[in-house]
């Protein structure tokens, strides 16, 4: 009860209180309504960017008069029939293939970097500039084990971009993507490095040519779209970090990421297909594959990086270096490295003799080796483009008569068929162990004057030689 008569109570102090208020404020003014405003503090507004905001001008500037337009132009024979149009003679008809894609000038003497993919089968390649100029180009060299591809202008003074450092790339960090997409020249887009060293199993391999694909990328959300390809990814200072490769997308235009090959990996390919016309590609000798969970708590290592060692190639570099099956490659040089692609992205940097140096997983401690890196056939020998054509054709290694062998021999000198593999001197009875004296009648003092005299020949050539038994021969055979 006494709860109620409160509560009543409460009830007609407040109408007496409101009451009051209304014969206070019920004069003969009328009623205003008197709204108290709290005073709000002022809006400070911060840049998304630390420091000072982002600017791409500079480095679109820095770019886009040394990103050029690849146009090119291969014969294709016709792969259907038709009886109708075979009637009138019409379906043999080569036809013409076009395509495109985008260059970047790396030297102002004419060199220009792009991806194998865009050049690979063309008769006919042309170089279009910013300004519009058009240049005939020649193929330096290819490289599909990377899809990368030199070209050559005849002009000087031409605007370059300059190799930045891909290894200081950052996941998150800005870089812009410059080309010429959908045939639109000078296009820019920007986006982030999502990731680095991803395999996307998008280059073929094939033992027969001697192609060992090397897969690395740098992975952006850049937008990149067809015709893009063999273009620049920069970063902000406008510093060459990528050349621009493949999309991730299920329509054949941009839907997310794109990837570019690492500028240290472009940098040394081109070097080389600069300096020898081909790749002189360094190996380990080893078979690996990424750590997992079981290894790491197998091996007792102390993270789940490195790359696993399941065996090693006879009498290659990391055999003779030391390294056994079960261990695990923790740097190369002074580099970490947690997976295949970074391992292979490091190695894929030198030549075969040069020296490096390991960071190794045994017996639950680090070891550190130094292994000399060797070329395919397990040599340390550099290789130029006429060594290899002469090898591809003819199916051949070749290596220098020694001393003693000219002695026993009687002979002036010669090459040696060290190894014998499917080609046109297998054809024609040639056996391992014969040492190529005359071409033509031409004296063959060494494997380089072997190259240089074949190099001259056409059509059907006689070779002569002698095998180590003093059995000599001869043998005819088209080039």
């Amino acid at each position: 009860m006494k709860r109620i008569l409160g509560t009543f109570g409460i009830a007609i102090l407040g109408g007496i209180v409101a009451v009051g208020a209304a014969q206070l404020v019920s004069s003969d003014e009328p009623v205003r309504v008197i709204e108290t405003v709290k005073q709000a503090p002022p809006i400070n507004y911060t840049a998304l960017a630390s420091g000072n905001s982002l600017d791409f001008t500079v480095a679109a500037e820095k770019t886009v008069n040394a990103v050029v337009h690849v146009k090119t132009e291969s014969t294709m024979m016709p792969t259907g029939s038709n009886p109708w149009m075979d009637l009138f003679g019409y379906d043999n008809e080569p036809r013409v293939q076009q395509g495109s894609g985008s260059g970047v000038i790396i030297s102002n003497s004419g060199y220009i970097v792009t991806n194998n993919h865009v050049i690979d089968g063309a008769n006919k390649v042309t170089v279009s500039m910013n300004n519009n100029k058009t240049y005939d180009a020649t193929v330096v060299g290819a490289d599909p084990a990377t899809d990368i591809a030199l070209l050559k202008i005849e002009e000087t003074g031409l605007p370059t971009v300059t190799f930045g450092d891909s290894d200081e790339l950052k996941i998150g960090e800005w870089v812009l993507a410059v080309g010429n997409p959908f045939d639109l020249t000078s296009t820019v887009t920007a986006g982030i490095v999502s990731a680095k060293a991803r395999n996307i199993n998008l280059l073929r391999g094939d033992a027969n040519r001697e192609i060992f694909p090397i897969e690395s990328f740098i992975q952006t959300d850049a937008a990149v779209n067809p015709g893009n390809s063999g273009g620049a990814l920069v970063n902000t200072n406008g510093e060459l970090v990528g050349i621009n490769t493949a999309i991730a997308s299920k329509t054949g235009s941009y839907s997310g990421y794109s990837f570019a090959v690492p500028a240290a990996i472009v940098q040394k390919i081109t070097a080389d297909l600069r300096e020898f016309g081909t790749v002189q590609r360094a190996f380990i000798g080893v078979r690996i594959s990424d750590v997992n969970q079981t290894i790491a708590d197998e091996l007792d290592l102390p993270g789940i990086e490195g790359v696993y060692v399941n065996d090693l190639v006879q009498d290659g570099a990391a055999a003779d270096a030391g390294i056994d099956a079960g261990d695990v490659i923790l740097k190369v040089g002074s580099t970490n490295v947690k997976t295949v692609p970074e391992l292979q992205e490091q190695i894929s940097r030198y030549r075969p003799g040069d020296s490096v140096g390991l960071e190794i997983w045994r017996d639950g401690k680090r070891k550190n080796l130094d292994l000399v890196l060797r070329n395919k056939k397990g040599g340390t020998d550099l290789q130029n483009i006429e060594d290899l054509k002469a090898s591809m054709v003819l199916g051949a290694e070749l290596a220098d008569v020694s001393s003693d062998e000219i002695a026993s021999l009687n002979i002036h000198g010669g090459a040696k068929i060290t190894d014998l593999e499917n080609g046109k001197l297998s054809e024609v009875g040639v056996n391992e162990g014969f040492i190529v004296t005359k071409i033509d009648g031409e004296k063959v003092y060494d494997v380089k004057s072997f190259t240089d005299v074949l190099a001259k020949k056409s059509g059907g050539v006689l070779i002569e030689g002698i095998y180590p038994n003093g059995q000599k021969a001869y043998y005819g055979l088209g080039i």
